[in-house]
């Protein structure tokens, strides 16, 4: 069976990726794409501004949580060298989740610590954190990037964690490395090697590999999908 089809039959209704307590009616979608014609009044690079545009957007929305951005095409890092030494870098693999510091993260499917990191260099993911799951003969992997530090202070690979359970809080922006906070979810099917991180942009000419590779993660979420303002 192929992870998609795997990952919709997990449940059928919505899954919480962030304290439970924060209704799934509190989230509301937000476009950061490029050509989100909004976004030219703000300067998209700029944690302060972006957090701007976010404020803005849960308010008019009498919102909590900000969601979405799979396969966006984002300026947002345009100004950092991370995502053009290598080629143009533009498009985001995970889904985001722009709410408060401090905001709890939970375990949406039963799985074990793979490995965890600090990626602390400027435009990073900060502390992050890869879980291994299993559903059945399938194998996959999610990513949690722009944790705060005590998230995995503590933190040791192997251990099992249940659906539900606590994972550990958002990171603040000096933490984040230079972002608003922000959850970065990601699904993976082959983790290829990689331990605490993975990439969570890729360049135009990877995305047919990388589309296939990281899917939709409101595949598994099935956050209601709203019209976005």
């Amino acid at each position: 069976m192929d992870l998609k089809t795997v990952l919709n039959n997990y449940s059928e209704g919505a899954t919480q990726i962030l304290d439970t307590e924060i209704q799934l009616s509190e989230y509301c979608p937000i476009d950061l794409s490029s050509s989100n014609k909004k976004l030219e009044e703000f300067d998209i690079t700029s944690p302060i501004e972006c957090q701007k545009y976010i404020d803005n957007v849960l308010k008019r929305n009498s919102a909590t949580v900000a969601y979405g951005g799979y396969l966006e095409n984002r300026s947002l890092y345009s100004k950092s060298e991370r995502f053009s030494n290598t080629g143009q870098r533009n498009i985001h693999l995970g889904m985001d989740f722009w709410c408060s510091a401090d905001t709890e993260v939970v375990v949406p499917v039963d799985g074990i610590v793979h490995s965890f990191k600090n990626n602390y260099d400027l435009g990073n993911y900060g502390p992050t954190i890869i879980l291994q799951h299993e559903i059945g003969d399938t194998m996959f992997y999610t990513l949690y990037g722009h944790l705060s530090l005590r998230s995995i202070k503590e933190l040791k690979t192997g251990i099992g964690l249940r659906r539900g359970e606590t994972l550990g809080t958002l990171g603040t922006t000096d933490i984040n490395v230079n972002y608003a906070p922000h959850l970065h979810f990601q699904i993976i099917s082959d983790i290829d090697g990689y331990e605490g991180d993975y990439p969570g942009v890729c360049s135009k000419k990877d995305l047919p590999f990388y589309e296939k590779n990281c899917p939709d993660p409101n595949i598994l979420l099935k956050i209601d999908t709203k019209s976005i303002d």
